[in-house]
């Protein structure tokens, strides 16, 4: 039983890092979940004495279980129902590590997980653990069983195609004016303001929803502050009216939640450029939520419990 508990125990201490690699890779809190179980069982299997370095072992795990589902997931996500977006995880608990920095809070923006869809699944495994995990080519070499070479060209292209699309995303400066902004958001949005989100949106907002064909969403992208606008003034007001708006950080930013009761209903994250929002990424698919309304419904314990 010692053994047993000793095994357990020195897996728990690094299943955080564990749960944080997995969902960067994935963009799926719930599928995350999966892995690192997964990872226990192989864990609770191996010979002790063949495993020098346990983070690193597990590293290896967990990130060739996540190469594995990647290869199916991008024939899923291509026949998803309108926009895919990345499963919201609350962050202010710690869930996904240490998120100090502006660009430790850049590896789990959605705006992030969303360019990292773009990539190969060893593109993205190189950047993940190169950006967020701090990885020497040498030790992502070990983890994906490549030459450093290969591993440097790996990440070289894999930045390059992330800074292609990428835009000037939130910064440790604008933490205090995102939140105002989602304030804001939030009080507009509870009163049915349009004037009021008209001042908040930049003239080329463009706005996600990903419903995944269980509840109503827009199919693809609206683009333009008039388009986002008259969208907004149909279904997604009317069911503001009646739900109750909160702000919560959401994968390292401040970010509106929306409850049906003691059920989240809906999750968004919006973009901040030169004081006005440029992006919204709404969720609204349950099935995507279910992790976050267990985070926020019991803070502190973890939402796999």
């Amino acid at each position: 039983m010692t053994g047993a508990t000793e095994t357990t125990d020195e897996f728990e201490s690094h299943r955080p890092r564990m749960f944080g690699l997995a969902y960067r890779m994935l963009g799926q809190a719930e599928e995350a979940e999966d892995v690192v179980q997964d990872a226990f069982l192989r864990w609770s299997g191996a010979d002790r004495a063949a495993v020098e370095r346990p983070g690193a072992w597990l590293a290896k795990v967990v990130t060739n279980l996540c190469l594995n589902r990647l290869t199916s997931a991008r024939a899923r996500r291509e026949q998803y129902p309108g926009p895919w977006l990345p499963e919201p995880v609350a962050t202010g608990d710690g869930t996904l590590g240490p998120l100090e920095s502006a660009e430790q809070r850049d590896t789990v923006s959605t705006a992030l997980l969303m360019l990292l869809e773009r990539l190969t699944p060893t593109e993205r495994a190189v950047y993940v653990l190169r950006e967020a995990f701090a990885y020497s080519h040498r030790e992502i070499a070990g983890v994906l069983d490549v030459s450093e070479a290969n591993s440097r060209q790996l990440y070289r292209r894999a930045a390059a195609r992330v800074a292609e699309q990428e835009t000037r995303r939130t910064g440790a400066a604008d933490e205090q004016r995102l939140r105002e902004l989602v304030e804001a958001f939030v009080a507009a949005a509870r009163e049915g303001d349009m004037a009021g989100l008209e001042k908040l949106l930049a003239a080329d907002v463009t706005f996600w929803s990903d419903g995944g064909g269980v509840v109503t969403a827009a199919r693809r992208p609206i683009e333009g502050r008039d388009k986002v606008l008259r969208f907004l003034l149909g279904t997604p007001m009317q069911a503001m009216a009646v739900l109750r708006l909160t702000v919560a950080e959401l994968n390292g930013v401040p970010a509106l939640v929306a409850w049906a009761g003691d059920t989240v209903a809906a999750a968004a994250v919006l973009d901040v450029r030169d004081g006005a929002v440029t992006a919204v990424r709404s969720v609204l698919n349950p099935e995507k939520l279910t992790y976050l309304g267990r985070q926020l419904s019991h803070p502190g314990a973890p939402a796999g419990s």
